[in-house]
């Protein structure tokens, strides 16, 4: 893999970096929350050591005290379900939830499970190994997009008849002959070396689909827009100075993507133009970006990193800019994916554990629960609410292990009642 030595850097390597020290700084611990299930049903301490040495500057938002709440918070967790992918045990790259179906991928296959039972329907591009593995999974429609190692992305549809078919790849060849002839529709991609610009030229590492778009972020270092009912890329954007790991798009579509260079950019489209443009770049972690997420209305990024820190930034005002309230810690090792739902953080790192957070009244955030199990990194994270479960939260998680593991946690008050603002 192409980022493996940023994605498991030494904590050595964390603690030389220094940054200058910031005047404000909150000394925190985790929250402990009280869970009645045995250790048999994966119940974990949830006291941590806080990797303070990362970011010293930045303050730890993880601190909850009496005053924040005027009850505490009981947390049980289960694994109902582990099951592996392949008989090999390829990596789990990926998972994306879609209705009542669980899409998780493995080497260049994606398996399409039922959530609820958590049984095998069908595979698809199991024939195509060229592609190279598949990275990430976004849905439009009646369309699923397929981000692949070999720079395409693949588009599929479901068919009565024939399951799963793969409609085209992208760029579309229409798309290419409309623009092939022309001298200007080319880009330098390596020395001696041009390719259409709707190309992406190197591995396509993440997508997102927002509003009839789908935004993809590869290793070449760009980001691409393309509309979802013609399959046509509108916008080639040169983002970063190196490989861009994650993206992530907001309901008015502001965009923001993040890299091994360290930065996260956020692109926004001016009510005037045609195109996107640069509208703020936020610089703090100290090592590659891996992971980005949004919460519900878009006024809260997470980005996760090599230096072992979720960093929480919050948008100013009504701008698009955003600027950094504080640190998540007590992972381990690198944190490689990123998942918000509704009011709850899930966080899967290389330290083979799943952390859910959840925000406060007053800002701060708690470590609701720790999530151990797998026996490699945690690379990949899907979540919904059940509602027919008064609000308990279903949890995927996917490893390097070749392992998919579900969870159910449920979050209660000592009244037994479930927290009325985790709604779907």
């Amino acid at each position: 893999m192409r980022l493996i030595s940023r994605l498991f850097e030494s904590e050595d390597s964390s603690r030389r970096r220094r940054t200058p020290r910031d005047p404000k700084h909150l000394d925190s611990t985790d929250s402990s929350t009280s869970s009645p299930l045995s250790e048999a049903t994966g119940s974990s301490s949830l006291h941590s050591s806080l990797s303070l040495q990362t970011l010293p500057s930045v303050p730890s938002l993880q601190k909850i005290s009496s005053e924040t709440f005027a009850v505490t918070v009981t947390v049980s967790h289960s694994v109902t379900s582990s099951f592996k992918l392949r008989e090999r045990s390829l990596p789990v790259t990926c998972l994306a939830v879609n209705g009542g179906y669980l899409f998780a991928v493995s080497g260049h296959e994606v398996s399409i499970y039922d959530r609820a039972m958590c049984a095998h329907l069908d595979t698809f591009n199991g024939h195509d190994p060229f592609s190279g593995s598949v990275k990430s999974v976004g849905f439009s429609g009646d369309k699923i997009f397929t981000a692949h190692q070999d720079g395409k992305i693949g588009v599929w549809k479901l068919t009565a008849k024939n399951g799963y078919k793969q409609l085209t790849t992208l760029p579309t060849l229409n798309d290419r002959l409309r623009r092939f002839a022309l001298p200007k529709n080319y880009v330098q991609v390596r020395r001696h070396r041009k390719r259409l610009w709707i190309e992406h030229a190197d591995a396509v590492s993440a997508l997102a689909v927002n509003n009839g778009f789908v935004y993809s972020v590869s290793w070449d270092k760009t980001l691409k827009i393309w509309r979802a009912s013609d399959l046509r890329c509108k916008e080639s954007i040169k983002a970063h100075d190196d490989a861009v790991n994650a993206v992530a798009v907001s309901a008015n579509g502001t965009v923001y993507t993040g890299s091994a260079d360290r930065r996260i950019r956020v692109w926004a489209k001016p009510a005037d133009s045609k195109r996107h443009e640069l509208v703020a770049t936020l610089e703090k972690h100290k090592s590659a970006v891996n992971a980005l997420a949004l919460n519900d209305d878009g006024s809260v990024l997470f980005s996760g990193s090599c230096d072992r820190s979720i960093l929480v930034w919050e948008r100013e005002d009504n701008s698009n800019y955003m600027s950094v309230s504080g640190a998540l810690r007590g992972h381990d090792k690198a944190i490689l994916t990123l998942f918000n739902v509704s009011d709850l953080l899930l966080s899967g790192s290389a330290d083979r554990t799943v952390r859910v957070w959840r925000r406060g009244i007053d800002g701060s955030y708690s470590c609701l629960a720790v999530l151990s199990g797998h026996t490699k990194p945690v690379k990949s994270l899907a979540a919904v609410i059940d509602s027919e479960s008064d609000g308990v939260i279903s949890i995927v998680s996917g490893s390097l292990d070749g392992e998919v593991k579900c969870w159910k946690v449920s979050i209660t008050k000592p009244d037994n009642s479930i927290f009325k603002d985790l709604t779907l």
